[in-house]
């Protein structure tokens, strides 16, 4: 057995009370999150119990409002908590960022009422959302979906599939962009559906490689009714929303990802410093330390991007460029950090008994989710070098 096992990240935070949050997280993780994350996730169990304790618990809505039963924390804060939340399951952490992008159009652009109205429950009433911008037909190219709301008197009735949703088929609301108007970007509106409306049905989830505690499921809109003071937003403004609602989406994701590859690298690490080999623990060897090395530099630079680019969006600044940067790099760090994690267990990497593979499993699926790292790459460039086609 090794001499001691890996540390806790040393943080740093900007408050006392963010200090409490991380330890509360922690020992939220330790003992009800990680001891049942291999056994479920080979299950394909949904850990719904833990989104309530997490409700419960305040933190279902850190970056929101205390009116509205949110935490008021700074994006700096609520990206760690992301990271710790993953690294002990990435179902749970990325579950709990999709919940906060489905949260955000009526946090954002919701009118007081709504917000009144609906937003103390899906903050703290246990409720848990979905996000619903992709289609079958319509991924990377958001823009030209085809599902449509048609005004009907004081009702919108909502029509078509939406693809690929996190929570499909359990959430408590749907965040749903349909098409109002007009083709392209300026003829999407958003709507806030209730999980129990007439007409909405959802496919059985997708069998997939990792994150299988997790549904991922087709949702179908069957002539789904709501009254326009469940739109959210002005008319024709729902793409604007859904991208800006994906800025902090994305620094969501660059969060989990940061937390896998911790985790990998801790599983990395451990195994190292017991497994012997010639006489000697395999950390002794120069190779393998220089791998440690290096995937533990990979990540130190993957949250410092994600923090920078938090930082931006609490003061208020532009930060879509290092949303994107952010996620980008600290996907490709997880996968990278995963795939040398297996290789350094070796044939124990390779196998179920060891968390190692499933984390190799997990990384890929945050290379693609909330805008694949080619897209991710079109945003950076377009910052720096205009559209294409000028």
């Amino acid at each position: 057995m090794p001499d001691r096992a890996p540390q806790p990240v040393d943080r740093q935070l900007p408050t006392d009370e963010a200090r409490d949050l991380i330890s509360l997280v922690r020992d939220i993780a330790q003992r009800e999150i990680a001891p049942k994350a291999a056994e479920e996730e080979d299950a394909g169990i949904f850990p719904r119990e833990v989104f309530r304790l997490l409700s419960e618990s305040g933190l279902l809505g850190l970056p929101y409002d205390a009116e509205y039963g949110g935490g008021e924390q700074p994006y700096e804060v609520y990206l760690q908590v992301l990271e710790e939340l993953a690294a002990a399951r990435l179902t749970v952490g990325l579950g709990v960022s999709v919940h906060t992008l489905a949260s955000y159009a009526l946090a954002a652009y919701g009118t007081k009422e709504q917000q009144v109205e609906h937003l103390p429950a899906m903050l703290g009433g246990g409720l848990l959302g979905a996000y619903c911008l992709s289609e079958p037909s319509s991924g990377s190219d958001a823009a030209s979906l085809r599902t449509k709301a048609v005004r009907d008197g004081d009702d919108w009735v909502i029509t078509g599939t939406k693809a690929w949703i996190t929570h499909g088929g359990i959430a408590d609301f749907y965040t749903v962009m349909a098409r109002t108007g007009e083709e392209g970007p300026r003829g999407i509106t958003a709507f806030l559906v209730p999980g129990d409306a007439e007409g909405l049905s959802a496919a059985a989830p997708e069998k997939k490689m990792g994150m299988k505690g997790s549904p991922t499921a087709q949702v179908h809109f069957d002539g789904v009714r709501v009254s326009d003071d469940r739109r959210l937003g002005e008319e024709g403004q729902g793409f604007a929303i859904a991208l800006s609602a994906l800025d902090s989406g994305r620094l969501g994701i660059a969060a989990c990802a940061i937390g896998v590859a911790q985790a990998a690298l801790d599983e990395a690490v451990t195994y190292a410093r017991g497994r012997r080999q010639f006489g000697r623990p395999i950390s002794d060897f120069q190779g393998l330390r220089f791998m440690l090395a290096d995937m533990a530099t990979q990540i130190e630079a993957g949250r410092a991007l994600y923090l920078a680019a938090a930082r931006l969006r609490d003061a208020g600044r532009p930060f879509a460029k290092q949303a994107a940067m952010a996620k980008l790099h600290c996907t490709d760090t997880a996968m990278k950090v995963a795939t040398d994690a297996v290789q350094i267990l070796g044939g124990y990497g390779y196998t179920a008994d060891f968390p190692a593979e499933r984390y190799m499993r997990e990384a890929k699926v945050l290379q693609i989710v909330e805008g694949t790292n080619q897209i991710q790459r079109m945003v950076i460039a377009r910052h720096l070098a205009g559209p294409e086609g000028r």
